[in-house]
């Protein structure tokens, strides 16, 4: 029973420890700070702007839907269907900003960052596997030598790969040998 509990808290201590996680929480904190400031803009100079435009604020703008939209001055309540869509209005606007500035001042030069450094990882691994071609050959010459070494061959001896060594049409291994 203690070792499911172990385990339990193992993963959830890896989920917690991903950089998803905390990725995601300094953006909501972010989010959240920013939102603000956002809305402080639309509130006050975007929506008197357009309030200079027309004749009211543009949380104000509404139109009737049945009836008469008037208030009640003694119990403050509306007569009849009121929609306000100023208010979604500058909701949207809102939205817009903030949509904006996220994308131009984070996730553009984030994905501009991600490229540049796929780019110099796929150029990282391609003079590694240059690095690794160039030492096979080395090892391929060393055993050339030493073959050509071991057979009595000279420096020029042609190796096993051109078909003139050990098992080739024109090797030692193709007749018997006369020192014997």
């Amino acid at each position: 029973m203690s070792e499911k509990k172990v385990s339990l808290l193992d993963g959830f201590k890896a989920f917690l420890m991903r950089g998803n996680v905390i990725d995601l929480a300094v953006a909501v904190v972010i989010g959240a700070a920013f939102t603000n400031i956002v809305n402080a803009v639309v509130k006050g100079i975007i929506n008197p702007l357009v309030g200079a435009f027309g004749t009211q604020d543009l949380d104000n703008y509404s139109s009737c839907l049945q009836g008469p939209c008037t208030t009640d001055p003694k119990t403050g309540e509306m007569d009849g269907i009121e929609i306000l869509w100023g208010s979604v209005l500058s909701a949207t606007l809102s939205f817009l900003i903030t949509a904006a500035v996220v994308y131009f001042l984070m996730v553009l030069p984030m994905a501009k960052y991600l490229a540049r450094r796929a780019a110099m990882q796929a150029a990282k691994e391609g003079v590694q596997e240059t690095i690794e071609v160039s030492e096979l050959e080395v090892l391929k010459e060393i055993r050339d030598a030493l073959i050509a070494q071991r057979n009595g061959g000279g420096p020029g001896f042609a190796g096993p790969d051109s078909g003139d060594g050990p098992g080739g049409a024109g090797g030692a291994a193709a007749g018997p040998r006369e020192d014997r």
